[in-house]
């Protein structure tokens, strides 16, 4: 079957580059402390409630990931190391990394702080394959920064980034256009960018298990079982994706969560908790100057059962006294387990457009 299609613009002709820095954090870690390279580390809090928030490619092989508790990944590495993390680094060497990606390119997505999309169809140096381009971006980091990262070349976006991950670590994986369906065809559902464990079940459960199976299923058949998130997986089965490299995006929402030391039972303390939460977002959406008419709640369980509940109102949510307000009745909708919470977060999304400065006036 032809990548073409008449109902999605399909530009087989662009080039677009994914590169994603190899076990970013711990990485940092093992090049700047010379006594840990080669050993298995995981960045975060070793105590009975911390998680990991990267482990290093020798911890990997012991089922050491990122987000399991840390209790659980010294039970399956016993040698595991844990470091306190450096944000402030880490952001250090991102900017370094983006200053690299500025030699070859202005069309830069970051999509978080250790990787990001490229554009490289009409790039600085007029290099014409954009294998190239990613090969001297992975050598020019490897050089300057004594850093791996893995790297993804396609014509779109949701090509590029499955391919990055197809060589970890240290990988470059181009996927030719001639090459793409037979490609999307034999990858597993849950490849698919938008496809997590619970769209993965809903997929299995409908027959589908890889690319060839999305693809025999309709459009309608598709956008009436997942909406609009439909309509992009028969896109994407097709080997297409539309969407540009932005290189400014726009903040869509601000939040903020605390992990307590100990499991909190009982509204009272919850709500005081809470308290504080909606002060720290307001602080930030003031200094964002965001404002958003959707407010939502966070609860991780004792048992790390996490739900979210939402409100969003008429009017925007931006001052401290009614995000909590807001929160509060959120808050007490929701039946706390015996084993308490271990984690309360807020956010505001629904951005509201800023507010304009009021006009000079001459007198």
């Amino acid at each position: 079957m032809s990548l073409a299609d008449p109902g999605f613009p399909n530009d087989l002709t662009r080039r677009i580059v994914h590169v994603d820095m190899d076990a970013f954090f711990a990485s940092v870690e093992q090049r700047d402390r010379p006594e840990l390279r080669g050993r298995p580390i995981a960045v975060g809090h070793a105590d009975r409630r911390g998680v990991v928030a990267t482990a290093s490619y020798e911890a990997r092989p012991f089922g050491v990931r990122s987000a399991m508790p840390s209790t659980r990944a010294m039970q399956l590495c016993p040698q595991l190391i844990f470091v306190e993390g450096r944000m402030s680094r880490y952001k250090e060497v991102s900017a370094e990394i983006r200053e690299i990606f500025s030699r070859y390119t202005d069309l830069v997505e970051p999509l978080s702080i250790d990787e990001a999309f490229l554009d490289v169809t009409d790039n600085k140096l007029g290099i014409e394959y954009g294998t190239e381009v990613a090969r001297r971006i992975k050598a020019d980091i490897r050089r300057e920064l004594n850093l791996t990262a893995s790297a993804g070349v396609s014509y779109n976006k949701f090509l590029a980034k499955i391919a990055s991950d197809w060589r970890k670590p240290d990988g470059l994986f181009t996927v030719h256009p001639d090459r793409a369906q037979d490609f999307i065809d034999a990858l597993p559902i849950e490849a698919f960018w938008g496809v997590g464990p619970a769209t993965a079940k809903r997929f299995h459960e409908m027959g589908v298990t890889c690319g060839w199976e999305l693809r025999l299923k309709s459009f309608t058949e598709l956008t009436d079982r997942f909406g609009a998130a439909g309509a992009l997986f028969y896109k994407f089965a097709r080997g297409i994706d539309s969407r540009p490299v932005r290189p400014f995006r726009e903040r869509k929402s601000v939040g903020c969560e605390e992990t307590f030391s100990e499991d909190v039972r009982g509204y009272a303390e919850l709500e005081r908790r809470l308290a504080a939460i909606a002060a720290d977002l307001a602080g930030r959406m003031s200094r964002h100057d965001f404002r958003g008419r959707t407010l939502t709640l966070k609860i991780r369980f004792a048992d790390f059962r996490t739900l979210s509940r939402s409100v969003t109102a008429p009017g925007s949510f931006g001052d401290e006294r009614g995000i909590f307000a807001a929160a509060k009745k959120l808050l007490g909708a929701v039946e706390i387990p015996q084993g308490g919470v271990r984690l309360l977060g807020l956010s505001v999304s629904a951005r509201e457009a800023p507010r304009a400065a009021p006009e000079a006036t001459l007198f």
